[in-house]
């Protein structure tokens, strides 16, 4: 199975949805809630959300090489390789 990292808000409802897809699809994923983060944490996230070309836009989803920038059931679940 591909790495997956997401990146959210503790607070964002489609950041909540994205967790629960994860869990209900039995799919293994780091994530970090970026508002609960350290600062020198925020700003690693921030860079690596601007060097994929986001606006700090979440949630935001990388599976392998791919990413995703918002709640996408059905490019999350393309991206994972899971049949929906």
């Amino acid at each position: 199975m591909k790495k997956v990292t997401l990146y959210a808000l503790s607070t964002c409802p489609w950041c909540m949805k994205t967790k629960q897809f994860f869990k209900d699809n039995k799919v293994v994923f780091d994530f970090t809630d970026y508002d609960l983060a350290e600062e020198e944490e925020q700003q690693r996230i921030m860079s690596e959300m601007e060097k994929h070309g986001s606006n700090g836009s979440f949630p935001f989803i990388i599976i392998g090489n791919e990413v995703i920038v918002g709640y996408n059931p059905e490019k999350i679940a393309k991206a994972l390789g899971l049949k929906k």
